[in-house]
């Protein structure tokens, strides 16, 4: 297993150096679920949530909270993206929405904590555009399933292949 990085030698909080890295390709691809009532999966389908296009907005959200990693999670380096997307799969039979972000960079870093974000605020922003007719509204198995690129290489969930070719 990997040495934790984020702590100097008096044992503080730190910011990894990465100056001495290659610049290499890297994506990250992840995962999150929010399950809901069979109503609110349904107005949130045929887009009578007062709000708006729910899955419109929750997908600008997590692009731009991938963009914004860094002003949210304090030893995230700040990343230049050269691409960031969420989906969006609605699984009316367990009356949940799947999503998966893909974020991609050429630097010296891994994407994975901005697609983590992506898919985190992407969900939270179902929540909060829905809370006011489902209040039970859970969200759950925010995970990376793929990582490449950099030093430690390549990365994939097993059991996720196959969500992974789609």
């Amino acid at each position: 297993m990997g040495e934790l990085t984020h702590f100097n030698k008096s044992g503080r909080a730190n910011m990894v150096e990465v100056g001495h890295k290659l610049n290499t390709q890297r994506e990250a691809v992840t995962f999150a679920s929010i399950t809901m009532k069979p109503e609110t999966l349904r107005r949130i389908v045929d887009q009578e949530i007062k709000k708006g296009d729910v899955l419109a907005v929750a997908q600008v959200a997590g692009i731009m909270a991938a963009k914004k990693t860094s002003d949210l999670i304090p030893m995230c380096h700040n990343i230049f993206l050269t691409g960031a997307d969420v989906e969006f799969q609605v699984d009316e039979e367990n009356n949940r929405i799947d999503m998966m972000a893909t974020v991609k960079t050429t630097g010296k870093t891994g994407v994975e904590m901005e697609a983590l974000t992506a898919v985190s605020v992407a969900a939270l922003t179902i929540y909060d555009m829905c809370k006011a007719i489902d209040r039970e509204m859970e969200i759950s198995d925010i995970k990376l399933l793929k990582k490449t690129g950099g030093k430690s290489g390549d990365y994939v969930r097993s059991g996720y292949e196959s969500l992974l070719e789609e």
